[in-house]
């Protein structure tokens, strides 16, 4: 079942194990080094740690199967010895089956099925949570992808898509989560539209994860006056507003780099409705 903590939302906790993702990639210089992270995650509080080897990033590159399952896999097996949640950041069926071998519990997958014809079956023999995100294409091209009529309608009715089609695979529709995609095939507009008709995606019946960390549309909100994009590392302010605002809405859970600040953030806001009873 999915972490459900009694207090807050969910706080799903990032760990890139990749060399070029757009906030932390190439941070841990060996495997030991993104093990202790992770660990250092969890006891931030995070519910689950979402181990990723290939960066979605606008642009970003695919990589080879091999080279996804050589980063994730070392990382992932002792994460769970220490008795850590994972997930598995991929869209491949072959990393995923791969990874819940080794004791992942979830899969996060970005391109919401469509990037690997057999995850379904994968996560429909597992029986593990399948996070599936609003996708339209692959890193490279993506954003030539960002065109709509309706954002808030055209992702609620893609999104509706991908569910049927799990469900039509047997996967159970109570394992499911869904991901808008902030960022993906998204303009900055989009991706605030998204934020606003939030109540609009829970009003779907299934949980529901918002993935904004550190994101682009964050860095241009903040920008200085020149013009010149808030830098990464100094987006967190506004993430944490984001999860406020997410905890608030009935979202399901967040997605962030850094998850002490959404922890506390997530616990607030439930203990303010908590004393309005």
């Amino acid at each position: 079942m999915l972490p459900a903590p009694a207090d807050r939302i969910a706080v799903v906790g990032i760990l890139n194990v990749t060399p070029d993702s757009f906030s932390d990639g190439g941070r841990f210089p060996s495997f030991d080094d993104a093990v202790a992270a992770g660990a250092r995650l969890r006891a931030d509080g995070a519910d689950l740690v979402d181990v990723g080897g290939e960066s979605t990033r606008p642009g970003a590159p695919r990589v080879p199967a091999e080279d996804e399952l050589r980063r994730v896999l070392p990382v992932i097996r002792p994460l769970v010895e220490r008795g850590v949640p994972v997930s598995v950041d991929t869209y491949r069926a072959r990393v995923a089956e791969a990874a819940l071998a080794a004791g992942a519990q979830v899969v996060n997958d970005v391109s919401g099925g469509l990037g690997d014809c057999d995850m379904a079956r994968v996560v429909r023999d597992a029986g593990c949570p399948w996070i599936l995100m609003h996708w339209r294409g692959h890193s490279a091209s993506m954003q030539q992808l960002a065109r709509y009529d309706d954002v808030v309608a055209d992702v609620r009715r893609e999104l509706c898509r991908r569910v049927d089609a799990a469900v039509a695979a047997g996967v159970d529709p109570a394992r499911l989560v869904l991901d808008p995609g902030l960022g993906f095939a998204k303009t900055a507009a989009h991706n605030w539209a998204l934020l606003a008709a939030l109540d609009s995606l829970i009003a779907l019946g299934l949980p529901v994860l918002i993935g904004a960390s550190r994101k682009a549309f964050l860095g241009s909100l903040l920008a200085a006056p020149d013009g010149t994009s808030r830098p990464v590392g100094d987006r967190e302010d506004a993430t944490t507003a984001i999860t406020a605002y997410a905890a608030l809405a009935g979202a399901w859970g967040v997605r962030v780099h850094e998850v002490r600040r959404s922890v506390d953030a997530a616990r607030t806001v439930t203990a303010i409705r908590n004393a309005g009873r």
